[in-house]
């Protein structure tokens, strides 16, 4: 699906610091100040429109949230979200995830969740994968010790490839659901693609993993 590109949404996106973190480098082993509460912090990379996270916050006002995206045009659309919700626990950062240890101390965020992740189909894309080893490392650099991902995808192919990537790391699989509606599982936020994907039939799979 292409981008449809807003030339002003970083202008947009600089309006409102008090949602949108503009020097996350400054922040490193200083994230309890960002929040209004210290209390832990959970990281949505690949937020895209920003709903699982802003749901989350409201139904966890005990945990503080965080969501990443690299595109300017499609975060710009969780600000807006972020903005109607009005809910104090969430705050979003544009940038890149291989950037992270920049910002981020080890331990200073306690669970990763990977929503619905471009696939990268083609072999030679393998290493742009989010579940791709060297994006494990850099979760690991910063969640505490047996920190947890929690994965979901409604594609079979890059859920099969995870899986087997969290094997070969090392981790511990807590959880897995090849067809998450259609579980016992209870407190499941849907995302924006979740929910589109959902109602074409599509069976949503899901996954808790934890390092050792």
């Amino acid at each position: 699906m292409r981008l449809r590109h807003k030339p002003w949404a970083k202008e947009k996106l600089e309006q409102y610091p008090q949602y949108v973190i503009s020097n996350p480098e400054e922040l490193k082993g200083k994230w309890d100040n960002v929040f209004e509460l210290s209390q832990p912090l959970h990281v949505e990379i690949g937020t895209g429109k920003g709903r699982f996270i802003s749901e989350m916050a409201k139904a966890n006002p005990q945990i503080n949230y965080l969501g990443i995206e690299l595109q300017e045009s499609v975060i710009v659309s969780a600000l807006d979200r972020l903005i109607e919700a009005e809910v104090p626990n969430v705050k979003l950062l544009n940038a890149n995830a291989f950037d992270l240890p920049k910002f981020f101390e080890k331990g200073e965020i306690s669970r990763v969740y990977l929503n619905f992740s471009d696939p990268w189909p083609k072999v030679r894309h393998e290493k742009r994968r989010l579940t791709y080893k060297s994006f494990l490392e850099i979760y690991e650099q910063l969640l505490p010790n047996q920190g947890e991902i929690h994965f979901k995808t409604d594609n079979q192919g890059l859920f099969e490839y995870s899986l087997m990537s969290f094997s070969k790391y090392g981790m511990l699989l807590n959880y897995v659901s090849l067809d998450l509606h259609n579980s016992d599982y209870e407190g499941n936020i849907m995302t924006e693609y979740e929910e589109k994907f959902s109602k074409k039939g599509n069976r949503i799979y899901r996954c808790e993993v934890q390092f050792q």
